[in-house]
């Protein structure tokens, strides 16, 4: 796995909270991850524009709010790029106080923003392989989550790891189809005399 980590979610909330942004840690991730595995360039700052308009009617962030972005962007970037077929969720934990209904409304806010961003970048779903549109209909039935207060929360909590574990192998599947590979040509080849 690597080296670079996701930012602490409380702290993140915190940043974007401050800087008056309508959007939680686990909801830009899941943007943020959606755009990847929809098509975002690897290569530019493309996907500032989109996460302006879409959160902040389309004006600027603050330098710290926009920090935070760029580390989910550049950690999640490598993880969809990188060969361990691994990905985290950036979602409200035990750290950040959070109930089992925080974790399972930041799941259901992760999963629809990552739907959010597909669309931002122009997926064209309607065009993906059978794999590809089952992958998205689970992602949607899965944005639609809840834990009853009267079931047994510790087989809610086995179930949430359950699904948080789909939710990283839809997200990959999808990725797999849409996202932009990096390139070969990234790292400069041998020059032959």
């Amino acid at each position: 796995m690597s080296e670079k980590t996701l930012p602490d979610y409380l702290s993140s909330a915190s940043t974007l909270q401050s800087s008056a942004l309508a959007v939680n840690p686990a909801e830009l991730h899941g943007l943020i991850a959606g755009m990847l595995s929809g098509g975002l360039s690897l290569n530019d700052d493309s996907w500032q524009p989109l996460i302006f308009d879409y959160t902040n009617e389309g004006m600027g962030w603050p330098d710290k709010a926009l920090k935070v972005a760029q580390q989910i962007l550049d950690v999640t970037k490598s993880e969809l790029t990188g060969s361990s077929m691994e990905l985290s969720v950036l979602l409200p934990d035990e750290d950040a106080s959070a109930s089992l209904f925080d974790m399972a409304d930041g799941v259901a806010d992760w999963v629809n923003h990552f739907i959010s961003g597909l669309g931002l970048v122009g997926a064209k779903m309607n065009k993906a392989s059978a794999d590809c549109k089952e992958a998205l209909a689970d992602l949607e039935e899965i944005a639609k989550l809840g834990i009853d207060e009267d079931d047994d929360m510790q087989e809610q909590a086995i179930l949430l790891e359950q699904v948080v574990e789909h939710v990283k192998a839809c997200a990959l599947t999808i990725h797999a189809e849409f996202g932009v590979k990096p390139s070969k040509d990234a790292e400069p080849s041998p020059t032959i005399h």
